[in-house]
């Protein structure tokens, strides 16, 4: 089939980058389509200093040119590693999922307003939990997933650990329209199909989030899905889907993300980001 959507890997090559661009080759062929793999170099110039007063015109414009010099040779050493990374990438993909077509993206700048460059053809993103900014953080999430979360509406997989295709995945439900939009996306998508599902919704909630969650079910079983609905009571929502996930060898998580403002988040906190960095899964993040 041809089409002019793909599935975009952002990579930084970073440890997790063999583990993105898997997931996002895995994704690609659930929905046949190709893999877009891109890599987003920030190169700033140097800070060039009015010295006059300090040193003489002629010796100033030494330096500036010296500094003029060191920016190309920089800019060429980033070019040459962007290009090996982009090109190891897909030769990786390639030799583990050899029916998947590989697109290949370099730019300069930062990242999320690459990705919406290509937001025509971005059917979903895959990012790495940990990026190379964040490799040694105890709380292993990388700077940039929340800002692009919030940036798109189309579904972000991130993930960390070695890729294992998937068997078995969970929908985190509360109700709220970023989740109700979490299980309507499961529903329309090849992507999970054929998987044991799991609908989970935890803590005492009204009849009207009860009456979703099982809406939600209803609508992914009369599109083929098996998928089972629980309810389960627990002080912490996030323990109690972490616990379920592990209890239950859930492989992949769908979460509603970031259904609070950034505003909002300073006092409530951020359930979506607890669960990014506390579980080893790959997630998948609806807003």
């Amino acid at each position: 089939m041809t089409t002019s959507q793909h599935i975009l890997a952002c990579i930084d090559g970073s440890a997790v980058t063999e583990s993105v661009c898997d997931y996002a080759a895995w994704y690609a062929s659930k929905l046949n389509v190709p893999v877009g793999l891109l890599h987003v170099s920030d190169v700033p110039a140097s800070v060039r200093r009015d010295l006059s007063g300090a040193i003489g015109i002629n010796s100033r414009q030494f330096l500036l040119e010296e500094l003029s010099q060191l920016d190309e040779q920089r800019a060429k050493v980033v070019n040459s590693y962007s290009n090996a990374l982009v090109q190891d990438a897909k030769s990786h993909i390639q030799s583990s999922f050899a029916d998947v077509n590989v697109r290949v993206y370099q730019r300069h700048g930062k990242l999320l307003p690459s990705i919406e460059h290509f937001k025509e053809e971005n059917r979903a993103i895959v990012m790495g939990r940990r990026g190379e900014d964040h490799k040694n953080s105890r709380i292993n999430i990388g700077s940039q997933i929340e800002t692009v979360a919030r940036g798109s509406d189309i579904p972000i997989l991130i993930c960390s650990e070695k890729f294992e295709e998937p068997s078995s995945y969970m929908i985190a439900f509360d109700g709220s329209k970023t989740s109700i939009k979490a299980a309507r996306m499961v529903s329309k998508s090849p992507l999970l199909k054929g998987m044991k599902g799991h609908i989970v919704m935890v803590g005492n909630h009204n009849d009207a989030a009860k009456q979703s969650m099982s809406a939600a079910a209803a609508q992914l079983e009369d599109t083929g899905f098996v998928v089972e609905a629980h309810h389960l009571s627990a002080s912490d929502a996030v323990d109690g889907l972490l616990k379920f996930q592990v209890e239950n060898n859930v492989d992949i998580m769908v979460v509603g993300a970031y259904g609070h403002s950034k505003w909002q988040q300073l006092f409530l906190g951020s359930t979506t980001t607890e669960i990014i960095a506390s579980t080893l899964s790959p997630v998948i993040l609806v807003r």
